[in-house]
């Protein structure tokens, strides 16, 4: 799975890098000065390297913690994400991360204790405010646990923070550290889900939708808050019947008591790096799609967006309160 690990050299003796390199004993690291030397080169082919990609072990510096758009969240008066990752071991037709890096390489930034010093100050800020912070849309949460260790770290930080709410977003069917510790209350864990036919074409590498749902009753029987997030929605032939199907799986495994929430957002990309993901994916039948340009973004039309929305919104009540639903349309 990985080519070539580089290491930053200020961080060679940091603990996380050597507990890391002992996941890979048959490579040797090549150390370099800043991330960005082999991340932020131009001309990088992203197709190719997400065939062979490498693994960059940095130090993250400057803001931590950054305010989601005004249109994100789900329910908290306050709302933030962090990524400890740039880059996904997955490869999805409409991923963003293709059109927003260069490189398929992985960065993942070893120094959690200045996220959790933020996240801790910024509690402090807001004292008695409830406040989300989303962890998974730069990278998956859950995915690289076994080499990350980071929500094995995150769980106890967040622990301690009660008005604080970690929403892990993830495809993931990874169970550990979730299954071997207690749940807590203010966790959820976050599923990006879509109809089985249109997943087996479009969430490349990703574990099926059947499997997700099997994770999240495992999770679900286990005490976890499990959150439901049809983002972004696709739009095809039989496009009800399939949804339809979709929530009707889900809520029999998934007992209604388990849910904390469940979101939807409409397939969009902004236009510059709408005409990027087309170069890397040029015989993709998703982005060749029934998309228009509307004002900034290339998107379904208004009236397509609106009858998913609707539809969805309307089909979902008859499993779970309409005030556990939000519409997620924002960007980070």
């Amino acid at each position: 799975m990985i080519n070539q690990i580089f290491v930053e050299r200020e961080i060679e003796n940091h603990h996380r890098v050597k507990s890391i390199l002992k996941s890979f004993p048959s490579s040797t690291p090549i150390y370099i000065d800043k991330y960005g030397e082999l991340f932020n080169k131009k001309k990088q082919n992203f197709r190719v390297q997400k065939s062979f990609p490498n693994l960059i072990l940095a130090s993250k510096n400057g803001k931590h913690i950054l305010q989601v758009p005004k249109s994100f969240g789900i329910g908290s008066s306050y709302n933030f994400y962090f990524s400890h990752m740039y880059n996904c071991l997955y490869d999805c037709d409409y991923c963003f991360l293709q059109g927003m890096y260069s490189s398929a390489d992985f960065v993942l930034f070893v120094n959690y204790d200045k996220f959790e010093n933020e996240i801790r100050q910024k509690m402090e800020e807001l004292k008695g405010e409830s406040v989300t912070f989303f962890s998974g849309y730069d990278c998956d949460s859950l995915a690289f646990e076994k080499i990350s260790g980071f929500v094995e770290h995150f769980l106890p930080v967040f622990e301690e923070l009660p008005n604080a709410l970690l929403e892990l977003r993830t495809k993931s069917i990874q169970l550990q550290p979730l299954v071997s510790k207690s749940p807590i209350e203010n966790c959820v864990i976050a599923y990006s889900l879509m109809p089985h036919i249109i997943a087996k074409q479009i969430d490349r590498k990703a574990p099926s939708i059947e499997k997700r749902i099997n994770v999240m009753e495992k999770l679900s029987k286990k005490g976890w808050q499990i959150g439901l997030r049809f983002d972004p929605l696709i739009f095809g032939k039989d496009w009800k019947a399939m949804y339809s199907n979709l929530f009707s799986d889900i809520f029999q495994s998934v007992p209604k008591k388990s849910i904390h929430s469940f979101t939807f957002g409409p397939l969009r990309f902004p236009k510059e790096m709408f005409k990027s993901l087309i170069k890397l994916n040029p015989e993709s039948k998703l982005l060749s799609g029934p998309l228009t340009l509307r004002g900034t973004k290339m998107t379904y039309k208004a009236e397509v967006e609106f009858e998913m929305i609707n539809f969805c919104t309307d089909l979902i009540k008859s499993y779970a309160p309409e005030a556990l639903a939000f519409n997620c349309s924002g960007d980070f």
